[in-house]
C-alpha cells in the first residue's frame, strides 16, 4: 500500500494559516482599545490586522497570489465564528459573583453594534484582497518585497478606513478628521511594521520547511 506524503503541502502554509486564524479573531476584540501614537489616534486592532497583512504577502511572495488569496477567504470562517460565539455568550446570563469590573467591561468590549461587525467582515475581505492584489501587481519592481509590502498595505489600508468609519458611523457622528487620523496613524504604521512582519514570516516559514 501506497502512503500519502503528509508533508505534501508545505508546513510552513500551515504555520502560517495557524498563525493567521488567531489573528484574525483577536484584532475585533483590541479594537476596543484606542492608542495614542504621538498626535495620532488608532484602534489597538490595527496591530493584529496589520500581520494579516504581513503574513498574506508574505505568502503570495512564497506560494503565490492564488493561494494568499484563500487565506483572506478560509479567514472569515475564524472571523464570523468568533463573531457568533460572542454573540451566544452575551447572551448567556452572567455569574452574580464575577469580578465587578469585569462584568460591567465584558459586554462593553465584545459588544459591537452590528454595523461595526459587518464593517469589520466588509473591510477585512476587501482590503486584504486588495492588499495582495497590489503586491502581486508590484512583483519584479524595484524595492524587494518589503517596499511592496509597505505600498501595499499603505493603499489597502486608506481603502479598509474608508469603509469601517463609513459603514460604521455615518449618519451617527462626523466621520472626516476620524478618517484622516485614521489613514495617516495606519500608513504610519504600514511603514513601520509590515516589511518587518514580511521578512520575519518569510524567514520563519523557511526555516519550519526545512525543519
Amino acid at each position: 500500500m501506497t502512503e500519502t506524503n503528509p508533508r505534501a503541502l508545505p508546513l510552513s502554509l500551515l504555520f502560517l494559516a495557524l498563525f493567521y486564524g488567531g489573528m484574525v479573531t483577536i484584532a475585533g476584540v483590541l479594537g476596543a482599545k484606542q492608542v495614542a501614537i504621538g498626535p495620532l489616534a488608532v484602534e489597538a486592532g490595527i496591530f493584529p490586522f496589520l500581520t494579516l497583512v504581513g503574513i498574506s504577502s508574505a505568502v503570495a511572495q512564497m506560494h503565490g497570489k492564488a493561494m494568499a488569496d484563500r487565506f483572506v477567504r478560509f479567514g472569515f470562517a475564524p472571523l464570523v465564528g468568533a463573531i457568533l460565539l460572542s454573540l451566544f455568550v452575551l447572551t448567556l446570563p452572567t455569574d452574580p459573583d464575577m469580578y465587578p469590573p469585569a462584568k460591567e467591561a465584558f459586554p462593553i468590549i465584545l459588544g459591537q453594534s452590528w454595523r461595526m461587525m459587518a464593517a469589520g467582515i466588509l473591510a477585512y475581505g476587501i482590503s486584504v484582497t486588495l492588499n495582495i492584489w497590489i503586491f502581486d501587481k508590484l512583483r519584479g519592481s524595484a524595492g524587494g518585497a518589503g517596499v511592496r509590502g509597505f505600498i501595499a498595505a499603505a493603499l489597502s489600508q486608506i481603502v479598509d478606513t474608508l469603509i469601517f468609519i463609513s459603514v460604521s458611523f455615518y449618519g451617527e457622528r462626523p466621520i472626516l478628521n476620524l478618517m484622516a487620523g485614521q489613514m495617516i496613524a495606519k500608513v504610519v504604521l504600514s511603514a513601520v511594521l509590515v516589511p518587518l512582519i514580511i521578512w520575519a514570516a518569510v524567514k520563519l516559514a523557511k526555516r519550519v520547511d526545512a525543519a
